[in-house]
């Protein structure tokens, strides 16, 4: 037991879970359970099955039957209340998931209580969407008269990253069911216990057998079967563009719909006539508030050069005063990251950024500790052409590099290979706008931290993927359009005059 912290609800690490297929939890056809420990204490948590190809036909067959049986017949009403009622679940039982959460993925409970109430209004936003989803009619001309109906894809085949497993599985979640499709998702093996939760809680609120599949799995072998699988209609992915790149190879066989939402070195730009009490404190926020474990997380801070100095001591005293500690601690401001081989691999990062001439200004260590964590670290001195300013961490690492004029700014800015979330600091309003039209990214932030909002669309530009989250245009990824023409003739046709 944590000293001085009492865990909120009973997780017991005797717990097995099982794959959730057809409406029940069951065990794997190849008997493989795993054993998940806590990544900041390194202390077991759990056990849950791993799911193989045998469970995937299983979980891809129960999902068919559902979206051409009774899920399929489901009218769009009765869709609408059965997201109401698993949003009304979740927000029931975010005590549970909150802590299942945050001891399944190490980050501090403060922000996994945001990142649940964003899940609950996912299913209420889709709820409410679904009255959006309606075919057009017109007369071509003369006696021909043409209308479109608007269907489901049918099967979804989803894969969701360790950093966000319950908020991303919503992102996945409500849109395709809110379409009509029945979905097999697949959480990353490490953190599958709230998506597993989730779907238990969706069966209790009534969705039928089938509608929702959770097969845990490694990616290369249970993701990639899901993805090249006959039987998925559409696949939609949520993680490293690398992997990202391979998913598409194997969606281009067989032409299958999917969606990419990828990763991200996002800028944060910040001028001299920016309100800095405003922009520092939320700059900080913008990298440390998920450990920098986060695809939007602006890990690249611009600062205008008569600003630089000040602007970096005054960032790294306060990234010093980051709350690190047990996530389930409700002081805590940042938790751990999700394994010490993570760790390990972001703080080579940081090695590679000081052998390139970077300056650390604050953090650059690993705690004598247990646990995978690892310092708010700041590095100064940043050339934009260095690994640690291209390449994506995934860590607590943001880099502070210096600009001369505005349009130095965005031709830093879009010197990268992504481009997914872009924030600007200034007072002026123009010079805002003319920067958030000229940035290559699916969204740009002025005088704001925030990213994802449920109805705004989410997603990137470049590497960072295509497609959209969250927004009412992810609703026509998981729907086809037919067109039906009708003759309104009392005549018969006779093309060639027979």
């Amino acid at each position: 037991m944590r000293a001085g912290i009492v865990p909120l609800v009973a997780v017991t690490t005797e717990r097995e879970y099982g794959l959730f297929i057809n409406g029940e939890l069951t065990e794997p056809a190849s008997g493989e359970v795993r054993q998940l420990t806590e990544p900041a204490t390194g202390e077991p948590l759990a056990k849950a099955a791993m799911a193989g190809e045998q469970d995937v036909d299983r979980a891809v067959d129960a999902a068919r039957a559902a979206v051409d049986g009774p899920w399929g017949r489901t009218p769009p009403n009765e869709r609408s209340r059965l997201l109401h009622a698993l949003a009304d679940a979740i927000a029931a039982n975010r005590k549970e998931l909150a802590e299942l959460e945050a001891r399944n993925v190490g980050k501090a409970i403060s922000s996994v209580k945001a990142e649940l109430a964003q899940a609950t209004e996912n299913f209420r936003f889709y709820a409410s969407a679904i009255a959006s989803i309606a075919g057009r009619s017109n007369p071509i001309g003369g006696s021909l008269l043409s209308y479109t109906l608007k269907e489901p894809v049918g099967v979804a085949g989803q894969i969701v990253p360790w950093n966000y497993p319950l908020m991303m599985a919503t992102w996945k979640l409500a849109p395709a069911l809110a379409a009509g499709c029945s979905v097999v998702l697949k959480p990353d093996p490490q953190t599958p216990l709230t998506a597993l939760r989730v779907a238990e809680l969706a069966a209790e609120a009534g969705f039928p057998a089938g509608a929702i599949n959770v097969v845990p799995g490694d990616g290369p072998t249970t993701g990639a079967y899901l993805v090249k699988h006959a039987g998925v209609d559409k696949v939609a992915f949520t993680g490293s563009t690398k992997t990202g790149g391979v998913i598409m190879r194997l969606c281009s066989d067989p032409i299958k719909r999917v969606s990419l939402e990828l990763g991200g070195k996002s800028p944060n730009l910040v001028f001299a006539d920016a309100d800095l009490d405003d922009a520092i404190p939320s700059s900080v926020w913008s990298i440390f508030y998920s450990a920098g474990q986060s695809c939007e997380a602006r890990s690249r801070v611009l600062v205008e050069r008569p600003l630089y100095d000040d602007f970096v001591a005054r960032f790294a005293d306060l990234a010093k005063k980051v709350n690190v500690g047990d996530p389930l601690d409700p002081e805590t401001q940042m938790g751990s990251l999700i394994s010490t081989a993570h760790r390990d691999k972001v703080h080579g990062f940081v090695e590679l950024g000081t052998e390139a001439g970077a300056e650390v200004v604050a953090g650059g260590n690993v705690p004598d500790r247990a646990g995978a964590f690892y310092e708010p670290t700041v590095l100064a001195n940043v050339d934009n052409s260095m690994a640690v300013a291209q390449e994506e961490i995934f860590g607590p690492v943001v880099t502070v590099i210096p600009f001369e004029d505005e349009k130095d700014a965005i031709r830093i800015a879009n010197d990268v290979k992504y481009g997914l979330m872009a924030t600007v600091w200034t007072r002026d309003a123009g010079k805002g706008l003319r920067i958030a039209a000229r940035i290559k990214s699916g969204e740009v932030g002025v005088n704001m931290p925030y990213t994802a909002f449920p109805g705004l669309p989410f997603g990137g530009y470049k590497q960072s993927g295509f497609g959209r989250e969250l927004g009412i245009e992810t609703l026509e990824l998981y729907l086809e359009t037919k067109s039906v023409l009708v003759s309104t003739s009392p005549k018969p046709f006779n093309p060639f005059g027979l």
